[in-house]
């Protein structure tokens, strides 16, 4: 059986520990970040500045997994050296929304109207979220973790039967960057 090989070289900066067949230990400046990969059948081994990805086959599947797991790689070296922030920005035409953060929730207060307030979760123990004005900055050091708070703030206000034309209200991502602010 083939299999394809890919290498990926580690930045300055940053360590690199890999255990059993593909668990992958990333520290940088900004932080540490563990990722299990081995739902995904590569093998990931360290030969000195380069981490080496190993996955059996020779199709379609086995390339893409490979993109998968380097592109995964890669965005924890960019988190830890760099970070990532997503941006959103508070829209209300018809009532002031009222945003709060408590520990681990954003709370959204007033919107439409309602009584009743609206949690959006945040994930991650190193996802910092502040609120600044009309905007919410959400960051961090791992992308997934900072990208799906941003969509739990944002389906959190998602209008349901509702003319959308007319009900514009809500909390929208509008942008994304890599670096911390």
């Amino acid at each position: 059986m083939s299999l394809i090989i890919k290498e990926i070289e580690i930045p300055e900066g940053v360590q690199v520990e890999v255990s059993s067949p593909a668990i992958i230990k990333v520290k940088g400046r900004l932080g540490e970040l563990v990722n299990n990969l081995s739902h995904t059948g590569a093998k990931i081994e360290l030969d000195g500045r380069k981490i080496l990805i190993k996955y059996p086959g020779r199709g379609k599947k086995a390339k893409s997994m490979i993109g998968t797991v380097t592109s995964s790689i890669r965005n924890m070296f960019t988190g830890v050296t760099n970070g990532y922030t997503y941006k959103l920005k508070i829209v209300s035409t018809h009532f002031p929304i009222n945003v709060k953060v408590q520990k681990n929730i954003v709370i959204i207060e007033n919107f439409i109207g309602e009584r009743y307030t609206r949690r959006a979760k945040i994930v991650g123990a190193d996802t910092k979220v502040k609120v600044q004005g009309e905007e919410i900055i959400v960051s961090g050091v791992d992308k997934q973790a900072v990208g799906q708070t941003a969509a739990n703030i944002e389906a959190a206000t998602r209008v349901r039967r509702k003319d959308l034309r007319k009900f514009l209200d809500g909390i929208y991502l509008f942008e994304k960057k890599v670096g911390v602010d």
